[in-house]
């Protein structure tokens, strides 16, 4: 038998500066928020988001003056009134739940590993956080963004600004990445139990559950981003795992183009027509719940079914911080961190 290596702490001289080292992170990161369900804030974060060159694949010559002179100048207030409908105190959702999951997480590793959170657009950015972890002694530090499929949307520029971020360290830490994990047995189970935990609640019998992503321009697909396989497979996986029929949907489309289908608000709004009037809708393509999730789907999609002719409706939340997410979530960072740990 092998006997492990043991590595002997960190000596240093007697009049050498105080060094923090050797040390392992974790930082969890969603898309982020704005601070507040107002105008000005809501603007902020969208100029920030929509700006990113990944997530509207326009060139910027084009797409600032649309952007600046239209969007920005209707969007944020149908927006910030959508925020106020489901904000929480301590903030929006997603940041409530993000910072849950960073908690709980921290909570299951213990003295293994540091654990914080951080938001690719907005307030807590990757760079502050990357830096946090730094200076309390991680060089070691796994990057795990909180989407279940990957997009170059999403995962890819999650990435892209560690990487500018590390570009500025003349000390950079050891990095890891979380890959996407939309067919992983651990995530297909634990949103298998959770659906199974939310339809025992309902004073109904679903005739077909509905799984809501978020949607894409359909060119991302023919560029060759696997978002829409993966989200497929997750979707067959989850129908597969619970014995149940189950229709993948996307929501979200925004612009004149076309995007993934089938769209979300289309389907619930023609299902009464083909006989189905009873659905449970949960969205695995989110690790927390969200303005999408809470207010279009759960408030707004609700009310599209039902006056569609659907008889029951039921929104079973996201994973969040609950017992069965995070002992997923472990299982996940705790494979990525093999060797390290």
């Amino acid at each position: 038998m092998t006997t492990p290596l043991t590595l002997p702490p960190l000596a240093l001289p007697a009049d050498h500066a105080p060094v923090k080292a050797g040390r392992i992170g974790v930082l969890l990161v969603n898309l982020g928020s704005p601070d507040a369900p107002d105008v000005g804030a809501v603007r902020r974060f969208l100029r920030e988001f929509l700006s990113d060159p990944r997530v509207i694949e326009i060139p910027q010559l084009l797409w600032q003056p649309i952007l600046n002179l239209l969007i920005l100048n209707v969007r944020p207030r149908t927006t910030a009134a959508n925020y106020a409908k489901v904000w929480m105190e301590g903030g929006s959702p997603i940041t409530v739940y993000t910072e849950a999951q960073a908690g709980a997480l921290q909570q299951r590793l213990g003295d293994a590993a540091m654990v914080d959170w951080a938001m690719r657009y907005g307030t807590r950015s990757i760079g502050e956080r990357l830096e946090a972890l730094m200076k309390a002694g991680c060089d070691r530090i796994l990057l795990a963004p909180l989407y279940p499929q990957y997009s170059a949307a999403t995962n890819a520029t999650v990435v892209d600004e560690a990487a500018r971020v590390l570009m500025a360290m003349r000390w950079q830490p050891a990095l890891r990445t979380l890959p996407p994990y939309f067919d992983n047995p651990d995530h297909i189970a634990a949103l298998a139990a959770s659906i199974r935990d939310g339809l025992a609640k309902l004073n109904f019998v679903p005739d077909l559950i509905v799984t809501s992503f978020h949607g894409m321009p359909l060119r991302t697909l023919e560029a060759g981003d696997p978002y829409h396989c993966q989200c497929l497979k997750t979707g067959r996986l989850l129908g597969e795992a619970l014995g149940l029929p189950v229709k993948a949907t996307f929501q979200s489309r925004f612009g004149r183009a076309e995007w993934l289908k089938p769209y979300t608000d289309d389907t619930l709004l023609n299902l009464p027509k083909e006989g189905v009037k009873k659905i449970a809708v949960v969205c695995p393509g989110f690790a927390a719940d969200c303005l999408e999730t809470l207010e279009e789907v759960a408030m707004e999609g609700r009310d599209e079914f039902l006056e569609a002719g659907g008889t029951d409706f039921a929104y079973i939340p996201c994973l969040n911080a609950s017992d069965t997410g995070m002992a997923m979530l472990e299982a996940l960072v705790r494979r990525e961190l093999a060797g390290w740990l």
